[in-house]
C-alpha cells in the first residue's frame, strides 16, 4: 500500500491571492456596520473581533502549508534523498522555516494590538488600530510571497511523482541508456514509457506493475545512467543512484550486447563495477539485451571475458546461508525485447530470487523466531525399514473411469484434432428414430429452397381458421341465449347468426381496444364521445335487426343496479369484528381508540402510536418526526440554487467591489 500520496497537498495560493482569500472570508464572516451610538464596549469587541479572527486565518491556512508538506526528516529515506535530488533540501526547509516564522509573527502582531484596542478609548484609534493590525498582517504574507511561489511549484511538482512503495516487492531496471529498459517494462507491465532510438528518452522513475504466482510487483524503470564520477552526475542519473541505494529491490542491469545503443560492452561493463557497491546484498541478474541483432555466443573472446566476470560479481553479491554465495542459475540470462524471447524468463527469475531473498530475511527475524517457537511439527517415527509406496487401489480407478465423461474436446483430440473432427450437432436431436437424425435435410426441392416454400392456399385457410375461433369463442362467452332445445324457425336462426357474428366482431374489437389500452389517453368519461357499449346503441341495432329491445335492456340496467348495490353494501371485515370485540371487550377508551386507528390509519393525530412501528408513546414519534423534519433541513438549503439554476450568477459580490475610499486610495481596501 503506497503511503505517500503527495497528490492530496492542498493548493499554495501566492501572497497577493492569499492576502485577498482572508480579507474576503473576514468580512463575509464578521460584522460589517458599527454606529456612534454604541457603547465603548461594543465598539471595542466589534474591532477586537475584526482583528482576532483575520489572525486565526491566517493561522489555519500557514498550518496547512506546514503540515501537508512533507517533511525530509520523518519519510522513508528513498523519498528524502529523492526530493533533497530535486528540489535541494536546503531551499526546501528555508521555505517552510519563513512559512512558520510568518505565522508566529502574525500571531504576535495581533496579541500587541488587542491589547492596544483593550486600552483604547474612542472609536477613531479604534479604527486606526484595526488597520494598522491588518495592513502588518498583509505586509508580512507578502514578504514571503516568493517562498509561496516556490512551495507551491514543489507541489506541483510532486503531485507528478510516481507512486512508488518503498517497502513493497519491487523489480529495478538500470543500465546504460537506450538498452531496452523501458521497451522491457512495456512488455512485462501495463506501463506506457515512452520508446525512442536515442539515450535519455527516459528522465524520470516510471513505476508499472506485474503478478507472479499471486503476488503484485512494482516494476520501476530507472534513467540511463553513465560512467563518471558522482559528483558529475545530473539530476536524472542521480534519480538512479538514488533508487538504487534505498529500495530494497532486485536489481536487473541491462546490457546491449549488440553495441547499437552506442556503448561498447567494456563500457558497459566499466558502469558495473563502479556501482557494484550499490548492488550488495539485493538479488542481481545481468540481462544481455538485443540478442535478436547479436547472439550471446557470437561476440568476441574479450567481451566474452568481460560478461563471465561481470557473472561472478553478480554470484557474489547476495550472500546466501552459511556465507555461501548464491548458484549461478539465472544471474546470467539472455533476451530480445522485439522478438519478446526470453521475456517473460526474465521477469520470472527476478521475481523468484526476490521472493526467495525476502523469505530468508523474514526467516531470521526475531519476529519469526518468536513465532515458530508456537509451533510442532510432530513426524512419524518408522516401525521398520520397509517402504510403502501411495497406493490407490484398482477398484476405484476402474469407477473414476467409468464415471469419467467423454467431452467433445476429447473426441476431437483422438479423431485427429482441430480442423479435421467436427462435432455432430443432430446427435442430441430427439426423434422417434435414432437413424433419422444423420439423414440428410433436403434445401432445394422442385428448383424451390425448401425454407421460403409458400402454399398458394394458406390465406383461405387462415381465413377458415379465424372464423372457426371466432364462432368457438362467440359460442363460449355466449352465456345470454339460452335455447331450450325446440328447433328455431328460418328467420330466428338468420337472426340469431346474425347477433352472434355481431358478438364475435365486438369482442375481437374489444380485445383490440385493450392491448392497445397502455398508449392511448385516458378519457373522463363524459367526455367520451366515441362510446360504442350503450345500452340506447343496443336498441338502435336490435331495432335494425327487427327484434324487440325492452327485455334486453331492461335486463343490462337490472344487472347494473345489482352491481352498484353490491358496491355499496359492504361485508363485514374481519378487521371490522376484531373492533368490534376489542370495544366490548375492553373497558379504557384509549385503548379502544388504538385498536380504531388500526382500520383508519388515514385519520391519524400526529402523535398517536400505530402498533408495529417501533415507538415506545406518543412523545418519542413527535421527537422522531421533528428530527426527521431537521435533518432534511440543510439538504433543501443547500439545493436553493445551482449552476443548473436559469439564473445569472452574482460574478462581482458587493463587498468586494464597492465600499467608501479615502482620498488618494486606489486599492479596493
Amino acid at each position: 500500500m503506497v503511503q505517500y500520496n503527495f497528490k492530496k497537498i492542498t493548493v499554495v495560493p501566492n501572497g497577493k491571492d492569499f492576502i485577498d482569500i482572508i480579507l474576503s472570508r473576514t468580512q463575509r464572516q464578521t460584522p460589517t456596520v458599527v454606529h456612534k451610538g454604541y457603547a465603548i464596549s461594543r465598539l471595542r469587541q466589534f474591532y477586537m473581533r475584526k482583528v482576532k479572527y483575520t489572525q486565526q486565518n491566517y493561522h489555519e491556512k500557514l498550518s496547512t502549508i506546514i503540515d501537508e508538506f512533507p517533511r525530509l526528516d520523518d519519510i522513508h529515506p528513498f523519498y528524502g534523498d529523492l526530493l533533497n535530488v530535486l528540489y535541494n533540501k536546503d531551499h526546501y526547509k528555508l521555505a517552510l522555516g519563513q512559512i512558520n516564522t510568518a505565522r508566529n509573527l502574525i500571531g504576535k502582531i495581533a496579541k500587541d494590538y488587542v491589547k492596544l484596542l483593550k486600552n483604547s478609548d474612542s472609536l477613531y484609534r479604534y479604527k486606526s488600530q484595526k488597520v494598522a493590525a491588518l495592513g502588518r498582517m498583509c505586509t508580512v504574507i507578502k514578504k514571503i510571497s516568493t517562498s509561496l511561489a516556490y512551495l507551491e511549484q514543489i507541489r506541483q511538482h510532486m503531485s507528478r511523482l510516481p507512486s512508488i512503495d518503498p517497502n513493497t516487492r519491487t523489480v529495478l531496471i538500470c543500465g546504460y541508456p537506450n538498452v531496452g529498459k523501458s521497451s522491457f517494462i512495456n512488455k512485462i507491465t501495463r506501463a506506457d514509457v515512452d520508446v525512442q532510438p536515442y539515450a535519455f528518452t527516459t528522465k524520470s522513475l516510471f513505476v508499472g506493475h506485474t503478478d507472479y504466482k499471486y503476488l503484485r510487483y512494482q516494476v520501476i524503470d530507472t534513467p540511463g545512467i553513465l560512467d563518471r564520477p558522482l559528483e558529475d552526475r545530473n539530476i536524472i542519473e542521480m534519480c538512479s543512484i538514488t533508487a538504487l541505494v534505498h529500495l530494497r529491490a532486485a536489481v536487473l542491469f541491462f546490457l546491449d550486447i549488440s553495441g547499437s545503443c552506442g556503448y561498447s560492452i567494456a563500457q558497459q561493463a566499466a558502469l558495473f563495477h563502479s556501482i557494484k557497491s550499490l548492488l550488495m546484498n539485493k538479488p542481481l541478474i545481468i540481462v544481455c539485451n538485443k540478442t535478436d541483432l547479436q547472439p550471446l555466443e557470437g561476440i568476441s573472446e574479450e567481451d566474452m571475458k568481460l560478461v563471465m566476470e561481470m557473472k561472478s560479481e553478480a554470484m557474489k553479491t547476495v550472500i546466501g546461508q552459511g556465507g555461501e554465495a548464491t548458484n549461478d542459475e539465472g544471474v546470467l540470462l539472455t533476451m530480445s525485447t522485439l522478438t519478446e524471447g526470453g521475456v517473460i524468463a526474465v521477469k520470472n527469475a527476478a521475481c523468484e530470487r526476490l521472493l526467495d531473498q525476502r523469505v530468508e530475511v523474514k526467516m531470521k527475524s526475531k519476529k519469526m523466531t518468536d513465532c515458530l517457537n508456537r509451533f510442532h511439527v510432530a513426524v512419524p517415527k518408522l516401525r521398520d525399514q520397509k517402504e510403502r509406496p501411495p497406493c490407490i487401489p484398482a477398484a476405484v480407478l476402474e469407477a473414476a473411469e467409468k464415471e469419467k465423461r467423454k467431452t467433445e474436446r476429447d473426441m476431437e483430440n483422438e479423431n485427429g484434432g482441430a480442423g479435421v473432427y467436427s462435432a455432430s450437432l443432430k446427435k442430441n436431436y430427439l426423434l422417434a428414430n435414432d437413424e433419422w437424425k444423420e439423414d440428410i435435410l433436403p434445401e432445394i426441392l422442385d428448383g424451390h429452397n425448401v425454407y421460403d416454400f409458400f402454399d398458394p392456399d394458406i390465406s383461405l385457410r387462415l381465413d377458415e381458421l379465424e372464423t372457426e375461433e371466432g364462432l368457438g369463442q362467440a359460442e363460449e362467452v355466449d352465456n345470454d341465449f339460452e335455447l331450450d332445445g325446440q328447433e328455431l324457425k328460418p328467420g330466428q336462426q338468420e337472426a340469431l347468426a346474425e347477433i352472434r357474428k355481431k358478438k364475435s366482431l365486438l369482442i375481437q374489437q374489444h380485445r383490440i381496444k385493450k392491448s392497445t389500452a397502455k398508449s392511448r389517453p385516458t378519457v373522463p368519461r363524459k367526455f367520451d364521445k366515441d362510446r360504442h357499449f350503450t345500452s340506447e346503441r343496443m336498441g338502435r341495432q336490435l331495432s335494425k335487426i327487427g327484434l324487440d329491445p325492452t327485455l334486453a335492456i331492461e335486463r343490462a340496467r337490472s344487472r347494473s343496479i345489482f352491481r352498484r348495490g353490491r358496491k355499496r353494501e359492504r361485508l363485514p371485515d374481519r378487521r371490522d369484528a376484531d373492533v368490534m370485540d376489542m370495544d366490548v371487550d375492553t373497558p379504557n377508551k384509549k385503548q379502544r381508540m388504538r385498536s380504531l386507528s388500526q382500520v383508519r390509519l388515514l385519520s391519524l393525530p400526529p402523535g398517536e402510536v400505530v402498533p408495529g412501528e417501533g415507538f415506545k408513546d406518543s412523545a418519542q414519534r413527535i421527537k422522531a418526526i421533528k428530527i426527521a423534519k431537521k435533518s432534511v433541513k440543510n439538504r433543501n438549503k443547500d439545493a436553493r440554487r445551482g449552476e443548473a439554476d436559469r439564473v445569472i450568477p452574482n460574478l462581482k459580490p458587493k463587498h468586494l467591489f464597492s465600499g467608501k475610499r479615502s482620498i488618494g486610495k486606489i486599492q479596493r481596501r
